[in-house]
């Protein structure tokens, strides 16, 4: 996911930097209510495994619920923002509202999921439109057009596709086309032969006869279609760049003319199936051409009735979440019980409420904003962000690495950087979502469908960066490089993360980690890449790109030492860019909290100095603990280590740590200083 960065010229964000750093600090609040000490592990020195320390008696005691997959401070935090969100919809969805508002929606949009009597009565006849389309099919035209019918309701199946930024004239929108069509996680779960893996495509089969059984196929057909379709999709997968090849930027950007494309695609037939998509461009973005060519390949060469099953099963799959609960079982099986490791489904009202949050995000963000979200809380993560803004400033004049021509371009970019915080200030128009408490499948599809008008509105057009591409409620943030921007949505804006009256060194620990890793999001492996205005363009010499690339190496070979469950080790090169700006996000964080009255103090809360404070706040928002089967789904699959390495690898490389918990030569944390690792 992508992490962020934001805007102002140098003399306004120096401006704005004094004036926040002195602004008067919140009043010291004790350790008993921003810390937890019951959650420490006394018997871990902090200098052999701090992450232990700081969370190693609630990883003792937590117990991973069936619902789950994982438990920590994210999920905490989700759960009690759904427990808000809940309160909204039910609401909502129990008072009369006026018709066509956003709360009639909202509530209405609710309650129609939550009829499971009505949507379980109607089994998969909502989908049978659907599949008759299918059975009509004749020959490969038939196939793209019914691809490109799904894809105009939101619903990718084969490929994907996007609206973003033209990643080399970032000013202007155009349609991106990249690799998809697999249900599996990642193509290399259709070519390891180990046991965990095997297990993984053994549970993803079931699923796949399953599905076949469910729309009345016998059993002996329906084994017969689900070898077929995992054998196609095997093919499809053959021609997947990995995830690691997919970091680089400038190999998956190839802007081609769509007559061109129709030339060397025919079986693909780019043009009508681009128009069925309403997408009128003389050209497209087109990420990964090797697998669009092996489609078209694979359109002359498979069997009508193999592509017409695998374009059964895709469409019980992107449907699935609006038909009746025996259909949902037998997804919940592989979704969450084979890759995620859950033994139960969240309740129903859970489920909604993302479902709410997912379909008509805006909507429901008004309503949680306005009761959730105040004025003071935006204004404060607006000086924690103007600050890292000028630390990170203040670190790049200190790099001993970087020649001073890089230096004032890199300045350039973080003073060209957008900032978001809270929500946007344009909402989402639903006036053409049709709504009906009786008719969830059709509302899903009527949601959709605005939500692809939306986008392919905008191709073709200048780019909109005030753009929110995230829902108010999200627990998250990001860095966006076409658009150089960093994002930070109210969801995320709370303890343990955000607190409006917490002292600097909680909120420095926790949400400014967070602020400092976007901002060197801007200037990782990928985002480096970017220049201030978004464009996929060098601005570095020579000499520094080659030592940055020194630097970063470093950092692939430092995280693939991590071993993670058994014999799973981190992947250094998937998770480098996440990495790089853990490490420089600690640091950013840290510098701007030293330029605070409380940093720049030696006084005690509880026993405790604030650098002290600083650091457990950070070790104490990253814990977690999760279920085998979801750790090496994300060991395969996220760009992010997993969450102890997020808190040990960044403080081994950092001296104010080894100062802040008397880190010694023979601790297992300790590095000596010349081979920690510094970048940023």
């Amino acid at each position: 996911m992508k992490i962020m960065i934001r805007a102002f010229a140098v003399l306004i964000v120096t401006c704005i930097y004094l004036i926040a750093c002195n602004t008067p600090a919140p009043p010291p609040a004790t350790t008993q209510k921003f810390l937890d000490p019951a959650s420490m592990d006394s018997s871990v020195k902090p200098s052999d495994n701090f992450y232990l320390f700081v969370n190693g008696g609630w990883l003792k005691k937590t117990v991973i619920p069936p619902t789950e997959s994982s438990l920590g401070s994210f999920l905490d935090l989700y759960n009690s923002t759904q427990d808000k969100l809940h309160g909204i919809v039910e609401d909502l969805s129990k008072t009369t509202q006026t018709p066509g508002s956003v709360e009639q929606k909202v509530g209405d949009f609710y309650a129609s999921g939550m009829d499971s009597i009505t949507i379980d009565k109607r089994g998969y006849d909502p989908v049978k439109p659907y599949l008759q389309k299918i059975d009509a099919i004749k020959n490969a035209k038939d196939i793209t057009q019914y691809v490109a019918l799904l894809q105009s309701q939101n619903n990718g199946i084969l490929f994907v596709q996007s609206i973003a930024p033209d990643e080399k004239n970032s000013h202007m929108d155009i349609a991106v086309y990249t690799q998809g069509g697999l249900s599996l996680p990642d193509r290399d779960y259709y070519f390891k032969k180990d046991p965990a893996t095997q297990a993984i495509v053994s549970a993803y089969q079931q699923y796949l006869e399953k599905a076949f059984r469910y729309i009345g196929y016998d059993s002996a057909s329906a084994v017969k279609k689900m070898i077929a379709v995992y054998d196609f999709e095997k093919k499809l997968a053959s021609s997947h760049r990995t995830n690691v090849e997919l970091r680089d930027p400038q190999s998956n950007y190839h802007k081609l003319a769509v007559k061109d494309l129709d030339q060397k695609m025919p079986a693909f037939g780019w043009k009508s199936t681009l128009e069925t998509m309403s997408i009128h461009s003389d050209s497209v973005n087109v990420s990964q051409p090797a697998f669009f060519s092996k489609i078209n390949e694979l359109l002359s060469t498979v069997p009508i009735d193999t592509w017409k099953d695998y374009l059964r099963f895709h469409t019980l799959d992107v449907f699935g979440g609006g038909l009746s609960s025996d259909f949902k079982d037998v997804r919940f099986d592989f979704y969450g019980k084979a890759l995620n490791g859950q033994k139960e489904m969240k309740p129903l009202w859970d489920r909604m409420v993302a479902a709410t949050d997912f379909y008509l995000g805006d909507a429901l963000g008004q309503v949680y904003a306005k009761k959730y979200f105040t004025e003071e809380a935006k204004k404060r993560m607006l000086e924690l962000v103007n600050n890292e803004q000028a630390a990170f400033d203040a670190r790049l004049d200190k790099l001993d690495w970087m020649s001073d021509v890089t230096k004032a371009k890199a300045k350039e970019k973080l003073h060209a950087f957008l900032k978001q915080v809270g929500y946007p200030d344009k909402w989402r128009d639903y006036s053409k979502v049709n709504i009906e408490r009786d008719k969830y499948f059709e509302n899903r599809i009527s949601a959709q469908i605005n939500e692809y008008q939306y986008q392919v509105n905008k191709v073709g057009k200048p780019v909109d960066r005030n753009e929110w591409d995230v829902t108010t409620p999200t627990i998250n943030a990001g860095y966006y490089p076409t658009f150089n921007k960093i994002l930070f949505p109210a969801g995320i804006l709370q303890f343990p993360f955000f607190d409006l009256n917490a002292d600097d060194a909680i909120n420095y620990g926790a949400i400014g980690m967070f602020i400092g890793h976007e901002i060197t999001h801007g200037f990782d492996d990928q985002g480096r890449q970017y220049d201030k205005d978004g464009n996929l363009k060098s601005w570095w010499t020579k000499e520094d790109s080659a030592k940055f690339v020194e630097k970063s190496n470093k950092v692939i070979a430092l995280y693939n030492s991590f071993v993670v469950l058994d014999s799973v080790h981190v992947n250094g090169a998937l998770t480098n860019g996440e990495n790089i700006a853990d490490i420089g996000g600690i640091a950013i964080a840290y510098d701007a909290f030293k330029m605070t009255k409380q940093g720049q103090d030696t006084t005690k809360i509880d026993g405790l100095t604030p650098d002290q404070r600083f650091f457990l706040s950070f070790a104490q928002a990253w814990r977690s603990k999760e279920k085998d089967e979801f750790t090496r789904f994300i060991v395969n699959t996220n760009p992010h280590s997993p969450d102890i390495w997020r808190v040990l690898g960044p403080l081994r490389n950092f001296q104010p740590f080894y100062a802040a918990f008397n880190v010694q030569p023979g601790d297992k944390m300790y590095v000596a200083d010349s081979a920690k690792i510094k970048i940023w």
